[in-house]
């Protein structure tokens, strides 16, 4: 997002750095020159999201359930009101949070989370409105449920984009185990998918699939295998999204209405226990290659296409949070092809879950840890 779009934020977003004993403090050296990072603030428990509010500050989810504001001064709230209840176990919980593009006028929020219920549990978002005071959400409503639910606690996917048409991305996982990897091939199932509905949960009526036989109408694109990165290139308007491979291949898409990205047909990766997945395929004919991958993995989760003023050089380059490799990756761009790759913050050895633009231009990220944090990273002076 571009700073025009939201609040201006002012230096006291990064006022509690100063007095909490957990701060990031640093300055680090990268290709384009000197960076500072600096703790926004600190002491929520494994942060899964972030999404900027025009009155300033932001909403932070808990895995564990709760969702939160943190002030632009660094203050911490009490947990909103109103959350579902989630299923807070392994991968499960409360995961992505996102503004409706008419919150100004309408003050709606969307979630992701971990739904229980009969077989399971599986991925669910809902809405409702944010209270002016930022206490509660009211008037909450579900308006997708993953079907089917499964017994699994992983791959729960769940990043929420909006696309430039308004209509709503959910990105889903195909639920780790072997016995259920195999419907992200099945239309009948919203397993390894990516779904598209409109902000009310119904279905576009161009969607690919629509009045196809056996198919489930919200399905987008399908065969994809854990889906926690994702953002509309500015460019193009398409949805560009980053799934986390097995061991090994990790990949960066471009998302097509219809296509098959061929998990678990096709994957760069193997088994955790080093097996060959499937036929050991890395590309089969209908089925859409990535643009770009990693093994080892990174482990990606959260991601930006940088658009701000106040990192000239980074305008356009793609910022990946990365799990595994404790680093905040940026890649540089030519048209649909990645040319350059750059692990930033690798030193700190901290987990990056989400990462987001904030409406000063600094690029903000989410730690995934028992203390975890919101750290702000600006030019340094």
């Amino acid at each position: 997002m571009h700073r025009s779009s939201l609040f201006v934020a002012t230096a006291s977003m990064v006022a509690l750095a100063a007095s909490s004993a957990f701060a990031v403090e640093e300055v680090f050296e990268t290709e384009k020159g000197r960076i500072q990072v600096t703790t926004v603030v600190d002491g929520i428990a494994h942060p899964w999201a972030i999404a900027f509010l025009p009155e300033g500050g932001m909403l932070v989810t808990e895995k564990s359930g709760a969702l939160r504001h943190v002030s632009e001064a660094g203050e911490l709230s009490e947990p909103i009101a109103g959350t579902p209840d989630v299923d807070a176990r392994g991968q499960g919980g409360l995961l992505d949070v996102t503004l409706d593009p008419e919150f100004a006028n309408n003050r709606l929020v969307y979630v992701s989370y971990a739904e229980a219920g009969e077989g399971g549990n599986g991925t669910a978002v809902a809405r409702g409105k944010l209270s002016e005071d930022l206490t509660s959400l009211d008037e909450v409503e579900v308006i997708f449920q993953q079907q089917p639910k499964v017994a699994s606690t992983a791959h729960f996917g769940s990043r929420l984009v909006f696309s430039n048409e308004g209509h709503l991305y959910v990105l889903l996982g195909e639920r780790s185990q072997a016995q259920f990897r195999g419907q992200a091939q099945d239309l009948d199932s919203h397993l390894g998918k990516v779904v598209r509905i409109n902000p009310d949960g119904s279905v576009p009526e161009d969607n690919p699939f629509v009045g196809q036989d056996g198919a489930l109408p919200e399905i987008y694109a399908y065969g994809t295998r854990n889906v926690q990165a994702a953002a509309i290139n500015p460019e193009s308007g398409v949805l560009w999204e980053i799934e986390h491979g097995p061991r090994g291949g990790d990949e960066l898409n471009i998302i097509q209405p219809g296509a098959n990205y061929g998990w678990p047909l096709v994957t760069l990766g193997v088994e955790y226990s080093g097996d060959t997945i499937g036929d050991g395929l890395e590309t089969a004919e209908g089925m859409v290659d990535a643009i770009y991958t990693w093994t080892p993995v990174i482990a990606p989760s959260g991601m930006i296409f940088y658009g701000g003023d106040v990192f000239a050089d980074w305008q356009g380059n793609l910022f990946v949070g990365g799990l595994a490799s404790t680093a905040l990756v940026r890649l540089e761009l030519d048209g649909d092809a990645v040319v350059h790759e750059e692990r930033l913050l690798e030193s700190l050895g901290l987990r990056i879950r989400d990462v987001a633009e904030g409406p000063d231009g600094a690029i903000y990220v989410a730690t995934d840890e028992a203390n975890g944090e919101i750290l702000r990273i600006a030019p340094a002076d």
